[in-house]
């Protein structure tokens, strides 16, 4: 009813990831660059931190449809809060390997073999991790082994850590330091400045077919400004 009164095409806040209604602020900008060069690059391991609604999945998602493609293969864990051993069941599975042995180690020498075929072939696997400050401390520890897999010159695997800035707390403990040693690229999403959150309101209307005048008063705004303090979501 809403979009018919003001003229709009299709909704314009909806909150799922869509990255067709991705706002590019400068800080997502960097963000998005950052795990465009990582991957690239094959720097092995890569961070992205942000409040709850900045953006992060939206991030990550633009760079998959930006980037990704039949040179790509990615594999998503959407829940973090697992074992070594589910994670490396997952990737199988996504890779459409058949585990060899039931033990880890030989597990990860079959991973090992494969992603050096992938690799030779011009594949990039790449694993990100959602909502990464919920991982075991235990499985961020064994996660290491994976980051080890490379050639001479290029990491295998390239693992994106997606989490809240709690990560970034998880991340300075001293069971993983060898783990944070290992992060190649760390990025993190700022809220909007009230500048951004404007014309990111703007930009959101104009991509859902309407525009500012007409829809928000200067008041709203401003209150809505106020109310969301940066935060997109």
């Amino acid at each position: 009813m809403y979009q018919d009164f003001f003229g709009l095409d299709g909704e314009p806040f909806h909150i799922t990831p869509d990255p067709r209604f991705f706002f590019l602020s400068p800080s997502h900008r960097e963000s998005l660059a950052a795990i465009a060069y990582g991957v690239k690059n094959r720097k092995g391991f890569i961070a992205v931190t942000g409040e709850v609604g900045t953006g992060k999945t939206t991030v990550v998602r633009t760079f998959l449809e930006k980037y990704g493609g039949p040179g790509m293969k990615t594999v998503l864990v959407y829940n973090a809060n697992i074992t070594f051993a589910n994670l490396l069941e997952i990737i199988f599975a996504e890779l459409d390997l058949e585990p060899e042995a039931n033990d880890q180690f030989r597990r990860v020498q079959q991973l090992h073999r494969h992603l050096i075929d992938l690799y030779g072939r011009g594949q990039t696997v790449v694993l990100i991790i959602d909502e990464a400050q919920n991982m075991p401390v235990r499985t961020l520890e064994n996660l290491r082994m994976l980051s080890n897999l490379e050639t001479t010159r290029d990491k295998l695997l390239q693992i994106i850590l997606v989490g809240q800035p709690e990560l970034d707390s998880l991340l300075e403990r001293r069971e993983l330091r060898q783990l944070k040693q290992r992060l190649a690229v760390r990025t993190r999403l700022a809220p909007l400045t009230p500048a951004e959150s404007l014309q990111y309101i703007r930009f959101r209307l104009q991509k859902a077919g309407g525009t500012l005048k007409g829809t928000f008063t200067k008041g709203a705004l401003k209150k809505i400004i106020e109310y969301a303090g940066g935060i997109p979501r």
